[in-house]
């Protein structure tokens, strides 16, 4: 019984034996697969470590270039708004350097004008006359009418000798020689009547200077010459009111 049982006994595992290999062949075969699988599990792991890797890093980068990138909009929007600032500044300092050159050049206009020649009428005569000239002789004339003739004698004076070219002239002298003869100065009188009509005969005034004269003629006690005067007066203006009233006083001259 033994000897059987080891005989069946030494059979069955023999027969183990014999289908250990085959077993561990598959028991082998499938291990091998599985280490496959982990590996390429394990590599396919890997490779998806690696590209979030890189995409961490990626996007790092990409956040560092957005950051990089808000700094220099930031940066230009702050030169922009420095540079948007000065335009406006200068668009201020033009605006105002503009509103002074107006306001120069308005002044010197205005200056100018005061310089300017001006037309005046004056004894039916026009002619152009400087500023100050005009301002002068209204001046004396402003004087003579107040009847202040001995400081309307010197302000006609005056005028005479420093505007001598003026178209003023004739009627200056004209009003020089009532102011000396009313200040009883008729020597003065009698040449500034006489300039007056060598300057202009045929002023407007000429035909009063005539019997001006004549009236200082008188005054010097030279009647004769005041006839003359007066015959002259007659003949140059017969249709004038200095002519009739030569012609009443002829009568009265002996």
């Amino acid at each position: 019984m033994r000897v059987e049982f080891k005989r069946h006994g030494l059979a069955g595992l023999l027969a183990l034996i014999m289908l250990a290999p085959g077993m561990a062949q598959a028991a082998l075969f499938q291990d091998d697969e599985a280490r496959r699988a982990i590996l390429d599990l394990r590599q396919r792991l890997e490779a998806t470590n690696r590209a979030l890797q890189a995409q961490a890093d990626d996007n790092t980068q990409l956040r560092r270039i957005l950051v990089d990138m808000q700094s220099q909009i930031d940066s230009m929007q702050a030169e922009l708004n420095k540079s948007r600032g000065a335009r406006e500044q200068l668009a201020r300092d033009v605006a105002e350097l503009q509103m002074r050159q107006r306001d120069a050049q308005s002044g010197i206009d205005e200056r100018l004008r005061r310089f300017e020649p001006v037309m005046v009428t004056v004894d039916g005569r026009e002619f152009e006359v400087e500023q100050g000239e005009k301002r002068e002789y209204e001046a004396a004339m402003e004087v003579f009418r107040k009847g202040d003739f001995a400081a309307a004698q010197a302000s006609l004076q005056r005028f005479v000798q420093r505007f001598a070219q003026s178209g003023y002239l004739p009627s200056a002298l004209f009003w020089l020689g009532n102011a000396s003869y009313a200040v009883k100065d008729y020597k003065a009188s009698l040449a500034q009547f006489r300039q007056m009509l060598t300057l202009s005969p045929s002023h407007a005034r000429a035909p009063e200077a005539m019997l001006a004269v004549s009236n200082v003629q008188i005054e010097l006690k030279d009647s004769k010459a005041a006839r003359k005067t007066l015959e002259d007066l007659i003949k140059a203006f017969p249709q004038s009111d200095a002519a009739q009233a030569a012609k009443e006083r002829l009568p009265k001259l002996r």
